[in-house]
C-alpha cells in the first residue's frame, strides 16, 4: 500500500492550504476546505475497513453516505498543513445512518473535521444536484471581498455586475455570478443551508462580513474562483473612491460573454 501522505490528494490539499495562508485569506485557524475522494484511489493508501474512530457530526448527510471526504480540521492553522498534513487533515467517511463521520485517516492528535462541516456538505448535496464533477467546497476569508461587503449594497445582481465591471476575465469565469449572503452566525446549520441553497445558482456565495465560499471541479478551480472574485474586489476597493473615467459597460460584458460562449446571467446586465 502507497505511502498516504504522497498521494496527489493529500498533497494537493496541503500545497493549497499554505497557498491559501499566503495569500492573506486564512488568517490564524480562519478558514476550511473538503474535498470529495474517489473509493478506489483512496484504496491504494489506506485500509478504507479500518475506522479509527467515529464522530458525530450533528447533522443528516444520507444522501452522501459511504462517500469519503479530506477535509481540514477544526482550529487548525492553514500555515501548519504542509508541514504537518496528518494533524491538520482527515479522511472522513460518512457513515449508514447518515449522522456520524468515520476518521479513515488523520486528526492524530485527536482533533476532528471543521466545526463547518455540515455547510460543506450541504453544499456538496447541493452542487452535485446540480453537476457530480464538482467535488470541492473552500471556505476562506478574501481581504477585499470582505472590504467589499462593508461599502457595497448586498443585492447580488449589483454585487455581481460591479465585479464584472472589475476584470475582463470575471464574466467569463463567473458568468452565472455571485450570491450573496447577509451576515449570519457562522458554523451554525442555519447559514450552511443558506448557502447550499444559492449553491443552487451559483458556484460563489459571498458571506457579508465574513468571507466567501466557492467550489469546483478540484482544489484549483475552486481556488481560481476566489481569486479572481478577490482582485475583481481588491480593484474596485482601490477605486472606490475616484471617479470613475472608464469602465466596462454592460454591452461590452454582452459581448465579451458570447464572445466566449459562456451562458451568463443576462438578467444581471442593464441592455
Amino acid at each position: 500500500m502507497s505511502d498516504i501522505l504522497q498521494s496527489p490528494f493529500v498533497r494537493e490539499m496541503a500545497k493549497t492550504a499554505s497557498n491559501m495562508y499566503s495569500h492573506g485569506w486564512d488568517e490564524r485557524n480562519g478558514g476550511n476546505i473538503s474535498l470529495l475522494l474517489d473509493c478506489e484511489e483512496v484504496k491504494e493508501y489506506l485500509d478504507t475497513e479500518r475506522v479509527l474512530r467515529t464522530i458525530p457530526m450533528g447533522f443528516d448527510a444520507s444522501s452522501l453516505k459511504g462517500r469519503l471526504f479530506l477535509v481540514t480540521g477544526t482550529g487548525k492553522y492553514f500555515k501548519n498543513v504542509e508541514d504537518d498534513p496528518e494533524t491538520n487533515l482527515g479522511v472522513i467517511r460518512i457513515a449508514k445512518d447518515g449522522c456520524t463521520a468515520e476518521l479513515l485517516w488523520g486528526f492524530k492528535d485527536g482533533g476532528r473535521f471543521t466545526s463547518e462541516l455540515p455547510a460543506h456538505l450541504m453544499s456538496h448535496m447541493a452542487r452535485l444536484a446540480v453537476d457530480g464533477g464538482q467535488r470541492t467546497v473552500m471556505h476562506c476569508h478574501p481581504t477585499n471581498t470582505l472590504a467589499m461587503t462593508y461599502v457595497h449594497t448586498l443585492d447580488e445582481r449589483e454585487f455581481t455586475r460591479t465585479l464584472w465591471q472589475m476584470s475582463t476575465e470575471c464574466i467569463v469565469v463567473f458568468p452565472e455570478g455571485v450570491g450573496v449572503l447577509p451576515w449570519m452566525l457562522c458554523g451554525t446549520n442555519e447559514i450552511g443551508r443558506a448557502t447550499a441553497e444559492k449553491m443552487r445558482d451559483f458556484r460563489l456565495v459571498v458571506w457579508a462580513q465574513h468571507g466567501i465560499y466557492g467550489v469546483g471541479k478540484d482544489l484549483d478551480e475552486a481556488f481560481g474562483l476566489i481569486e479572481t472574485v478577490e482582485k475583481a474586489a481588491e480593484i474596485f476597493m482601490l477605486t472606490a473612491r475616484l471617479p470613475r473615467l472608464n469602465t466596462i459597460d454592460d454591452s461590452q460584458l454582452k459581448v465579451l460573454a458570447e464572445h466566449f460562449g459562456v451562458n451568463y446571467r443576462k438578467d444581471f446586465l442593464n441592455l
